[in-house]
């Protein structure tokens, strides 16, 4: 499929900082992941939104939106599974 440029934004990076330090290793690894392939088996799209996706990792989960023309994935929250779909 390629390779894609995976690009945190600064509220997703600010989520790391909140969650288990023994955690994120595992979610870098997925999210690591997405950049060989966006749309792994267990990839879910939000309902209600056009272009987001979400992957889970345990209690977490990972928002994100793929761009194919710029080849970009843009990983936007890393929230636990209770707040992750709040606005």
């Amino acid at each position: 499929m390629g390779s894609y440029e995976i690009q945190w934004k600064s509220s997703a990076t600010r989520d790391l900082h909140n969650i288990d330090s023994q955690q994120i290793p595992r979610i870098i690894k997925a999210v690591e992941s997405l950049a060989n392939n966006p749309f792994p088996p267990q990839h879910r799209k939000i309902r209600g939104s056009v272009r987001d996706y979400r992957i889970r990792i345990g209690d977490y989960r990972v928002v994100y939106q793929v761009h194919t023309k710029s080849r970009a994935v843009i990983i936007y929250h890393v929230r636990h599974r209770r707040y992750a779909y709040r606005r």
